[in-house]
This record gives C-alpha cells, sequence and structure tokens, in this order.
C-alpha cells in the first residue's frame, strides 16, 4: 500500500476521519504498515510500552495469564485500537495479543500517538470514548465473574 492508499484508507476510520490531508500524512510516514499471520505476537504481556496498534483489517485476540494456561478473553478487529493504555500510563503491557488470522496493523510509535492526541482534540476524544466503552467491558465482565464465583461457592 503506497503513501496515498494509507492515507485514504486513515480518512474512512472514524477516529481520523476529521483530521486534515496533511496529518493523515505525517500520520502514514510516521507510522508502519505490518501484516501478521495467524498466531504470530504483537506483543507480550511485561513487553514494554513503546507503541499503539490500529487495526486496519483482521483481528487480534487478547490473552491473559491465568496463572497456569493462557487463555484468549477478547477478540478485537478492524479500527479498534490496541495498547494506548500502557502508552497513555508509561507502564508494561498489561496482556498479550496475538493476530487471529491473517491481521494488518498500523504500529505508531509511542511518542507519535501521543502527539496525535494532544494536537488533535476529535482523535484525543474519541480515544477516550475507547478507553471508556474498554472499562465498562472490563467492569461488566468483572460483575459476571464476580456471580459466577458466588453461583460456585454456592453449590
Amino acid at each position: 500500500m503506497d503513501i496515498n492508499q494509507e492515507v485514504e484508507r486513515l480518512s474512512q476510520i472514524p477516529m481520523f476521519s476529521k483530521m486534515e490531508t496533511s496529518k493523515l500524512k505525517l500520520l502514514a510516514f510516521t507510522s508502519k504498515l505490518i501484516e501478521y499471520q495467524d498466531g504470530e505476537t504483537l506483543f507480550h504481556i511485561d513487553d514494554p510500552a513503546d507503541s499503539v496498534y490500529l487495526v486496519m483489517a483482521g483481528y487480534v485476540e487478547i490473552l491473559v495469564d491465568s496463572g497456569s494456561d493462557i487463555e484468549s478473553t477478547i477478540v478485537r478487529g478492524e479500527n479498534a485500537l490496541i495498547g494506548e493504555m500502557a502508552v497513555i500510563s508509561k507502564q508494561g503491557r498489561t496482556a498479550s495479543v496475538r493476530a487471529k488470522g491473517q491481521v494488518s496493523v498500523l504500529r505508531m510509535e509511542d511518542d507519535v500517538f501521543l502527539k496525535l492526541l494532544t494536537g488533535n482534540p476529535d482523535v484525543a476524544l474519541d480515544v477516550m470514548r475507547q478507553l471508556s466503552d474498554k472499562l465498562t467491558e472490563a467492569h461488566q465482565a468483572n460483575e459476571l465473574l464476580q456471580r459466577q464465583i458466588k453461583a460456585l461457592k454456592a453449590d
């Protein structure tokens, strides 16, 4: 994909739809489009948070360490932002992420992503909304797990 095709694709992503073409070109130029095959790992738990990934095509699995085995917990698809929490909080990765089938991602270095947020209020608001949705999803999953634990203890 050449830079103009990448800019066109980025302009179709809701998060970037209001950005100027010149800023999208800069984003495309400073980011790297990477292809992963099924089962390949994008990053591991506890890796440094040096970048953010935007799923351009396909799906990724977010994996957590359950103590004795690794289990898939969440699948994210096209236009999903992955790894932003770790970059924003400047902490290590809290999960591992691997390709589920063939996947194409745009890898943004942490400094590029943070400049993108601070220089583009619409993008920052979209990222905040995505984070809020992820926190709501995690809260609901936690409540379900707590109910399941109570039910097991009652038996």
